[in-house]
Parts: C-alpha cells; sequence; structure tokens
C-alpha cells in the first residue's frame, strides 16, 4: 500500500472526490473492511459450485489476497483498484486504468492523402482482441512531449511519413467506464506514405473517399473505436464536404510509387 499512498500524496487530482459521485475510501480501515466484504464474498460463490470441489475453493477464495492500491503499473499504465462506496451506501472494489505519471495524452490520427483528402487506413492485429481491425493510425503520448511530437512520431513510425499540415479536432475519453486515459484527435494532410511498421502487426494500407470510410463503419468493417470518433469529428468539422469523391485505392507502402504495397503486404 505504500506506493498508493505515495499516488495520493503526489496526485491528488486520482483521488478527487464528488459528494453525488463513487466515493474513494482511503482510511486504512475502510479499505481492510471492503477487502474482508469482498473475500467473504467469493467464499460464498465458491459454495455453490458442487460437492466436491467447495472445499478446495472455498480454502482458495479464503486465503487467496485481494489486491487493492496499485495492482501494477508499466510505462504505459497505470492499474488501481480502489476501494470505493457508490451513491446508494454499497461498497466494493472498482478497477481503472490510468496513464503513467508524466505521460501526455495519447494521439489518434486521421491522415487524409493527397489533393483529393484520401482516407488512409492500417490493417491492425491487435493482441486484445486476437484479430485484425482497420484504423486510423494511433498511439501513447511520450512524457515531456508536445501533441506535435506526439503526431509527428505515430505517423513516421506506422506509415513513415511526416504531416503537411495538422488539424485539431478535440479530446477524447475512450472508455470511462475504465480508462481514465484521454487521447488528442487530429487529422493531418499528407503527400505519400512511406514503409508500414509491420513489426506492430501492420499489415497493408489502403485509401477509401471519406464516404467509403463510413461505409466501412456503416457495414461493420470498422469496429475500432478511436477511429470511428476521429471520421465524425472530422465529418462535423467539415473536412470531408471536399473530398467525398476521392477513389479507392491500394496506397504505395514501398513509396516506389507503383502503388501495388497493400497487396503484397496482405500476402494476396
Amino acid at each position: 500500500m505504500k506506493s498508493y499512498k505515495a499516488l495520493q500524496r503526489d496526485r491528488p487530482e486520482w483521488f478527487l472526490n464528488d459528494p453525488d459521485g463513487i466515493e474513494i475510501l482511503t482510511a486504512p480501515a475502510l479499505i481492510r473492511r471492503v477487502r474482508r466484504q469482498t473475500r467473504a464474498q467469493a467464499v460464498r460463490q465458491a459454495a455453490g459450485r458442487g460437492p466436491w470441489r467447495t472445499r478446495w475453493e472455498r480454502l482458495k477464495a479464503a486465503l487467496r489476497p485481494v489486491p487493492v492500491g496499485v495492482v501494477s503499473a508499466d510505462r504505459y499504465f497505470v492499474h488501481l483498484r480502489d476501494a470505493v462506496r457508490f451513491p446508494d451506501g454499497r461498497t466494493g472494489l472498482y478497477n481503472r486504468l490510468l496513464p503513467p505519471p508524466g505521460s501526455t495524452p495519447g494521439v489518434v490520427v486521421l491522415p487524409l492523402l493527397g489533393p483529393d483528402g484520401g482516407v488512409v487506413l492500417v490493417e491492425h492485429h491487435r493482441h486484445s482482441t486476437r484479430g485484425w481491425h482497420w484504423e486510423v493510425a494511433r498511439g501513447f503520448g511520450e512524457a515531456d512531449a508536445s501533441g506535435k511530437e506526439n503526431v509527428d512520431r505515430e505517423l513516421d513510425e506506422e506509415l513513415g511519413t511526416r504531416p503537411t499540415e495538422v488539424i485539431p479536432l478535440g479530446e477524447l475519453h475512450a472508455d470511462t467506464g475504465l480508462l481514465a486515459h484521454k487521447v488528442q484527435l487530429c487529422a493531418v494532410r499528407v503527400d505519400r506514405i512511406g514503409d508500414l511498421e509491420k513489426a506492430e502487426g501492420i499489415r497493408q494500407a489502403i485509401t477509401v473517399s471519406p464516404a467509403e470510410a463510413e461505409d466501412m463503419v456503416r457495414n461493420g468493417e470498422i469496429t475500432d473505436g478511436f477511429t470511428i470518433a476521429v471520421l465524425y469529428r472530422a465529418r462535423l468539422a467539415g473536412l470531408f464536404d471536399a473530398g467525398d469523391n476521392a477513389g479507392d485505392c491500394a496506397v504505395d507502402s514501398d513509396g516506389d510509387g507503383s502503388g501495388d504495397g497493400a497487396e503484397d503486404d496482405a500476402g494476396t
């Protein structure tokens, strides 16, 4: 609990309580009480799982520690499990993921290619879903980096290019039930696509018109929430009014002007 207490001291904004909201309990006696309640609930749940398993599972539930405070921390996330009191008086444990101290907001970058403003999408394999997703470029914010520096880095890493113009589109909280991270949304103008970051699971890139990108959202080809959000913000900002007729084409991921990079990357 020492690291948890240190966070309460060093990051008080992480532990603010609203009188009408979910209250974080910080008194040690209250935390211990909630942990005991949680363990007792686990024992009761184990008791209903059959006669042969009951005794062993109840014993495990009774002895298993209930982590409260800092569950884990790395360069990307701080996982906290707080003892809380809900507005109706119930108490329990609640998980949340926060950005590490000193980090800057992540970025979600909508690349618009060429004079027609074609939307560049990458096909990215994601560990969490164990599947492939059509997405725009995005990434975590580096410590002490500006938003522009984060945008430049992500474009260079994922698409091997640099922006000729950056258009801010506001901020987004992607999952307010779990994540305290916020990201900065933006569109960028680019005049080329270079080498793709295949080492991180990107296998191809395509360019589609804004209307085609929105059709991909409509028919379920695009399910990534960040990508849907930045497309919507770009539509509201009027960025698609002049680019709706951009043609569908494969992006030249090799930068050689051949335009066949997407097919090669996909192995087709």
